[in-house]
């Protein structure tokens, strides 16, 4: 067992970021932290680390986290801007030099995919690029944990899907892997299991096959249209029950269900550009045990009136 967390607690003045949450990440897992911003994912990372006092019982490689070694944990926290005009390759050799014992950086740089790049600005990398260069400082020193805040935030989604390959391979390699996101896509793509954090709690936890299984629903039918209130009145009207979801509009049904479904938005004079059978997901999880979005900042989920 690599982090073991029992009743992690903390409290800020009147707001409870933590409230009780239990948890555990097994040796070469990689384990995802999903919710919106305010959930806890990045107070709980914290904690996990040391950097933030917590009540309730922590434990990483089997040590309180203020006393493992250092060399055996990278952290890319989520607001992280090194020195800009440094080449990529200096700012590896920069937090190498932090270390007794380092990876050669031109493996690093070989790892993120800076090669190309090494001799590089880090002002002047792209979005994804400088992601990358940050995720090569945590892998100097070799860790058998790599704790990352938030990692693709703010990047075009080839960088994210670049960082996605990165992870994916250092979890090959037997890397312990914990990460936060927002993006739910994110966690499906790279997580062996997900925790759902709401409001300081956890709320589910499993593998998302798991949870979309026990909490998704059932697969839909997504009507694309610019305004959606047409289609809706047209589905109401054929006896369909409309899901709850501010930025579709969605009803359950298969897709031998389609031809019916167009029957009543063409019958109506109902304008769409397309449907989409879609099954559930980890974003549709997250709702049906919270109300809420992750994609919407956690805000409310409700349908809207007609």
């Amino acid at each position: 067992m690599v982090i073991r967390a029992s009743d992690v607690r903390r409290q800020y003045g009147e707001t409870v970021a933590l409230d009780g949450v239990s948890l555990s990440v097994d040796a070469g897992e990689v384990f995802a932290l999903i919710g919106p911003n305010g959930a806890g994912k990045t107070t709980l990372i914290r904690a996990l680390t040391g950097t933030t006092a917590a009540e309730g019982d922590i434990s990483v490689f089997g040590e309180s986290p203020e006393s493992v070694a250092r060399h055996r944990i990278g952290l890319l926290p989520q607001e992280f801007t090194p020195a800009e005009r440094l080449t990529a390759r200096e700012l590896i050799d920069y937090y190498g030099g932090l270390y007794d014992e380092t990876r050669d950086t031109d493996a690093i740089l070989d790892d993120v995919g800076l090669t190309d790049s090494a001799a590089t600005a880090y002002e002047n990398l792209s979005g994804g690029q400088k992601r990358r260069a940050c995720v090569g400082t945590t892998l100097v020193n070799d860790p058998d944990l790599l704790i990352l805040d938030e990692p693709t935030t703010g990047i075009d989604p080839r960088g994210r899907r670049d960082l996605w390959r990165l992870i994916e391979g250092l979890a090959e390699g037997g890397t312990t892997v914990l990460l936060t996101t927002h993006y739910m896509a994110e966690a499906e793509e790279l997580a062996d299991r997900v925790g759902m954090l709401a409001d300081g709690e956890l709320i589910a936890l499993g593998t998302p096959s798991e949870l979309v299984e026990r909490h998704g629903g059932d697969s839909r039918l997504v009507v694309e249209a610019d305004d959606g209130t047409a289609a809706k009145t047209a589905l109401r009207d054929a006896g369909y029950e409309l899901l709850p979801d501010e930025r579709h509009v969605a009803v359950p049904a298969g897709p031998r269900e389609i031809p019916s479904v167009v029957e009543a938005l063409d019958d109506a004079g109902a304008d769409y550009e397309g449907l989409v059978w879609r099954q559930p997901s980890l974003d549709d999880v997250y709702v049906a045990l919270t109300g809420t979005d992750v994609a919407a900042g956690g805000e409310p989920v409700t349908e809207a009136s007609p």
